[in-house]
């Protein structure tokens, strides 16, 4: 089975994510996180009136002055090189996917609004895709985590989609407000992170997308944990790993996966989970995929009661 969602949160008048103050905090977060001992400075006096690096100390690193970063670290990123950011980069010795959302920063291109309101449709040839991949859990996801498309397997596993209305479609919805899904992973607070951390890069691609905004703003006003998160402005891409799921119809089982970013959206990406061969996850992933939604409905009936 698979089914596209509606695009984003039902159309509420928000304002776009402030880029320049998203530039500073960035800047700020990563700063904060480096002391002098991290990247061999020494250390001038026994108290600092702030935590991490100063402004200072990090130019010097990267071989800029003091007064051009403090401009960067205001939010002002106009005219800025590619040559500065990736000096600034080593300095603060960012990840791939912290230097690339400190581009989209610091350089946003003028189509993006266009490309974050489009619409997002799953290519036919794909959802022909999934609808081959028996017993396998696997989906699409888009911009803001919504979900796009699913397996039959992966409603078994995750939840039945199906049932929700188009907006609930969607992982941080999902992960900060629904109980059940704070139930089915073990590590909720890692799996909310990850989340986060997608939703800070597509604010970096898209900060003028207002659907996002008005997401981050529900969120906000509704989760403590996402608040707190959030303000950490942590990133990455989705990736590889595993996951330990709290079934409620066989309890623990240990699900892998892998993301598949589609070459013709780069927006979208098919995410595939496995357990390993002929272990206990294995046949218990065979027992909820052979059961399906209905079973899985009433086995979260069955632990709500």
């Amino acid at each position: 089975m698979s089914e596209d969602t509606a695009d984003g949160p039902d159309g509420a008048a928000e304002q776009p994510l402030d880029r320049r103050a998203e530039l500073s905090e960035f800047l700020r977060s990563r700063r904060a996180r480096l002391t002098p001992e991290d990247v061999g400075l020494p250390r001038f006096g026994h108290r600092r009136r702030v935590p991490g690096l100063r402004r200072e100390e990090l130019s010097q690193l990267a071989g800029v002055s003091a007064a051009y970063y403090t401009r960067l670290e205001q939010g002002n990123g106009r005219n800025v090189s590619a040559e500065v950011l990736e000096a600034i980069a080593r300095a603060l010795r960012l990840s791939d996917a912290e230097y690339a959302h400190l581009v989209h920063l610091a350089k946003p291109t003028r189509n993006k609004v266009r490309r974050a309101t489009a619409p997002q449709k799953v290519r036919p040839g794909l959802r022909a895709l999934l609808s081959t991949l028996e017993g396998v859990p696997a989906y699409v996801v888009g911009r803001r985590s919504d979900i796009l498309a699913w397996t039959r397997a992966a409603a078994a596993v995750f939840g039945d989609w199906g049932q929700l209305p188009a907006r609930e479609r969607n992982w941080a919805r999902l992960v900060f407000l629904r109980e059940e899904n704070r139930a089915l992973f073990a590590d909720w607070e890692g799996k909310a992170a990850d989340i986060v951390s997608y939703l800070r890069m597509d604010a970096g691609r898209y900060p003028d997308d207002p659907r996002l905004s008005a997401l981050v703003g529900e969120l906000s006003v509704k989760s403590g944990d996402f608040r707190r998160l959030w303000a950490a402005h942590d990133v990455k891409e989705k990736g590889h790993g595993s996951k330990v799921l709290n079934h409620p119809l066989v309890g623990e089982m240990t699900l892998y996966f892998e993301t598949l970013n589609l070459p013709d959206d780069q927006d979208q990406a098919l995410l595939m989970y496995h357990a390993e061969p002929d272990s206990p996850s294995a046949e218990a992933l065979r027992l909820v995929t052979g059961w399906g939604t209905d079973a899985t409905r009433a086995g979260e009936a069955a632990r709500r009661a």
